[in-house]
């Protein structure tokens, strides 16, 4: 049939997620786990806010900007290789996707030591009610650091393989979509946890 004769000819073309929509489903579950578990922070914080106080006054402040400033550059990092399959880079893609996961490991080592030292200081997630917080949602979210260090890694395997194109990139932005999910996640954590009075 002739384009001209199409009902749909004169349509917009529609705007569709970036990416696999079986991810879109796992980040928007994880959102609202995570959602619900800022929620219970907030409500604990509310009934003990001195405790709060004092406790998150412990925490080195400065090892989260880093951690934040590393995981904001790297997402930055991030959508460079997307832009870079879109114009048929794939080893420019590759690159950019490596330089991000350099960053990605940069931040696990650092949260690994700040994890260290407050173990090393007999802190524990039965120390108080802010620990319990500070310790089981920073693991949770370097647990989804790691995961996507994993899918980040498989994405630049590929891409550096030739397998994904400007035609064909849904891989890339998956992997992509998922990072910035991580991202979103520790910019509403840091302040919450490190900041917040």
């Amino acid at each position: 049939m002739d384009a001209t004769l199409s009902p749909y000819a004169s349509q917009p073309a529609r705007r569709e997620l970036p990416g696999d929509l079986a991810m879109w489903c796992f980040i928007l579950a994880e959102l609202l786990v995570f959602g619900i578990f800022f929620l219970a922070y907030a409500f604990a914080r509310a009934r003990n806010v001195e405790l709060f106080n004092a406790s998150q006054l412990e925490l080195n402040r400065v090892s989260g900007l880093i951690n934040t400033l590393l995981l904001v550059t790297s997402s930055y990092f991030v959508v460079r290789a997307v832009e870079a399959i879109r114009r048929d880079r794939h080893r420019i893609c590759a690159r950019w996707l490596a330089a991000a996961m350099i960053l990605g490991s940069a931040f696990m080592v650092l949260k690994l030591i700040e994890f260290g030292t407050k173990v090393s200081d007999g802190i524990s997630m039965s120390t108080n009610t802010f620990y319990m917080f500070y310790l089981f949602l920073g693991f949770f979210h370097f647990m989804h650091v790691l995961l996507g260090m994993v899918i980040l890694g498989a994405v630049a395997l590929k891409a550096r393989r030739g397998e994904y194109s400007a035609a064909e990139h849904a891989g890339v932005e998956t992997g992509a979509s998922y990072w910035h999910m991580v991202d979103l996640v520790w910019i509403v954590l840091f302040p919450l946890i490190y900041v917040l009075h």
